[in-house]
């Protein structure tokens, strides 16, 4: 893909659905509406430089790659500032996302999924991700992927199957 006229196309095309996806991983759709707004900057300077074989699949990568840093990034400065203002200042609310107490309690299990989500062929990954976090339906999946929506559904049904498998469910 080259020039900014498909790319903008592109991303005016599939906006909703990458918030959408994005609000999945951060837990908050206004950073999510930053995030993906960050991600049309740096994809659009990417399209504009050089051929992109699957931009929608590129464009999606960059947006979970902002939103896993971006989460990141927040858990530290949560450990570096416990307790401060620090959640207002970003434009959050406390009561927004789960209690301490239940980020302890599901902290391994998150980690065990997302080191499962990380274990998965990248199309498998990416059907999970969308169909579980971001919330688009298999027609959607199938679409993007460019794939039937029966090889869609096999897709997540495998890789939920995977990531039930690492965290020891039945």
């Amino acid at each position: 893909m080259r020039g900014s006229r498909t790319a903008l196309s592109l991303f005016v095309t599939h906006r909703s659905a990458l918030v959408d996806y994005a609000a999945g991983i951060v837990g908050n759709r206004a950073q999510a509406e930053d995030l993906v707004q960050e991600a049309w900057l740096r994809f659009d300077e990417t399209a504009a430089s050089r051929h992109l074989e699957q931009p929608l699949g590129y464009l999606y990568r960059i947006v979970r790659n902002l939103a896993l840093d971006g989460r990141r990034r927040l858990k530290r400065e949560r450990r570096i500032l416990p307790g401060s203002d620090f959640d207002v200042a970003l434009g959050t609310r406390a009561d927004q996302g789960p209690s301490p107490e239940k980020v302890a309690l599901y902290k391994d299990q998150l980690d065990a999924v997302m080191t499962a989500l990380d274990e998965l062929p990248e199309r498998t990954r990416i059907a999970v991700e969308m169909h579980r976090i971001g919330g688009c339906k298999l027609k959607d999946i199938a679409a993007f992927l460019d794939i039937s929506v029966g090889l869609a559904h096999v897709l997540v049904a495998e890789g939920v199957q995977h990531c039930k498998h690492r965290l020891g469910w039945p």
